[in-house]
């Protein structure tokens, strides 16, 4: 099996572009003109708003007819104080949000106050994985806590540099299941397709922080996805397709149509699902055009990747409400994270709140063993500890799979806290979310023999 491809070029950090590098920051098909809504006239104000309770309200209605995007108190008042040159329309155009990302100490300061922890991170970093939050998502961050959870997950802090034992820059070994660049075949029927390396946002503890942005990112070209095509095209008993990288949505309509209409040629493939964090950190991205092009392609399906209920926004849920109402199912990939959702009521809070939305808790993992990444890990035995506080007493709709992605290629292995107690003659011996001890018949050998 080949290595997965990585650039060594000492390039800035650049949404995807399949044609050659522009001189500008920001690809060609980010310099067109940008979005610009129905109507010149004022935005009315956003109600407040509660997670599940239905978008469209009298206020609302309006609100959608002009500007087709929410824009919540919170994220009005940001852009009023930090960015009063841009416009409302510029704000909801998500080539904008791109152009505009905070990738440095100086535009990072503006916003927040940097600890001298952050700030010596900042400072020291070199090549992948570096520091990228688009307006919308730095919104989010408290400016004065250098604890509270979204701020954690975005900006650098100097355990990073910390190298502790069994962790490695690949720990899921995806390079060695690598048949061509940017495929990973590890499972019999289905196959990760990496298709970017480019992420509006850059997650701290990201499992594929060895090769995106800077000297990581992919640059691929059409060459690259055609040698991944062809290799889906002639294994027939891959029937499943996931988009990942890096984040398959920061590519435009026109290279994503094109991507999904080659995939839908091929017989054997039978759905295709792609995986994101765009809707939570750049929920501008999901515009009309955007969801009438996945809806060509059904079945379609989409993992979103959620962290804590601080992302429930109005914006995002919009944002999972169009992808939903285009009749893609959404399911939901949280990393487990020391000080950041370790906790029962947390972690509940969160999924309650993503079935309001029509999104369905699908996995909750135990964070990666990457370089790095020892002050985000918890012991298994905290993620077992959620799973019991959730399972019982909350609808098993809200309980995600928690699980280990086993490192050195293993595959997702599901954990669960131990419900079989033992046996007792002829009977189970089982455990209940309560702790109560139920028998159940289940004799050994079948009745009448």
């Amino acid at each position: 099996m080949s290595k997965l491809a990585i650039p060594t070029t000492e390039e800035e950090d650049k949404p995807p572009s399949l044609a050659a590098p522009a001189e500008e920051s920001y690809p060609p098909s980010c310099a067109a003109k940008p979005f610009l809504p129905d109507s010149p006239l004022a935005l009315p104000s956003v109600p407040h708003w509660v997670p599940g309770r239905p978008l469209q309200t009298d206020g609302l209605k309006s609100y959608s007819r002009i500007s087709r995007f929410l824009v919540s108190p919170a994220s009005r008042a940001f852009r009023k104080r930090f960015y009063p040159e841009a416009s409302e329309a510029e704000w909801n155009d998500w080539r904008w949000q791109l152009r505009n990302r905070i990738r440095d100490i100086r535009n990072l300061e503006r916003l927040v106050e940097l600890t001298e922890n952050e700030r010596e991170a900042i400072e020291r970093h070199r090549g992948s994985l570096p520091v990228g939050i688009n307006p919308y998502y730095a919104a989010l961050m408290d400016p004065r806590d250098p604890n509270q959870p979204i701020r954690r997950t975005v900006i650098p802090v100097m355990d990073e540099y910390l190298h502790s034992p069994g962790e490695a820059d690949d720990p899921l070994g995806e390079d060695e299941d690598s048949p061509v660049p940017g495929l990973v075949h590890r499972y019999p029927d289905r196959v990760l397709f990496l298709v970017t390396g480019f992420c509006s946002t850059y997650c701290r503890y990201c499992t594929r922080s060895r090769m995106v942005g800077n000297t990581g990112e992919y640059r691929f070209d059409i060459s690259h996805w055609e040698r991944a095509l062809q290799y889906i095209e002639s294994t027939p008993q891959v029937r499943d397709v996931l988009l990942s990288g890096g984040d398959p949505l920061t590519l435009s309509d026109d290279r994503l149509d094109w991507l999904l209409s080659r995939l839908y040629r091929i017989p054997h493939v039978e759905f295709i699902r792609i995986g994101t964090k765009v809707p939570v950190v750049l929920p501008q991205r999901i515009t009309l055009s955007l969801t009438r092009l996945l809806k060509k392609y059904h079945p379609l399906w989409m993992s979103i990747h959620f962290t804590h209920p601080d992302e429930l926004t109005p914006e995002v849920a919009q944002a999972c409400e169009r992808l939903a109402g285009a009749g893609i199912p959404l399911g939901s990939q949280t990393v487990l994270m020391k000080g950041i959702n370790d906790d029962v009521a947390v972690m509940k809070k969160l999924m309650h709140g993503l079935l309001k939305i029509r999104v369905k808790p699908y996995y909750l993992y135990q964070c990666d063993p990457i370089t790095g990444s020892a002050h985000f890990r918890t012991p298994v035995s905290k993620g077992l500890e959620i799973i019991q506080g959730l399972r019982g007493f909350t609808t098993g709709y809200a309980v995600p799979s928690y699980v280990i992605d086993a490192p050195g290629g293993g595959g997702k292995i599901p954990l669960l806290p131990d419900s079989v107690v033992g046996r007792e003659g002829d009977d189970l011996l089982l455990r209940n979310y309560e702790g109560q001890i139920f028998r159940y018949p289940d004799p050994v050998r079948p009745a009448g023999k």
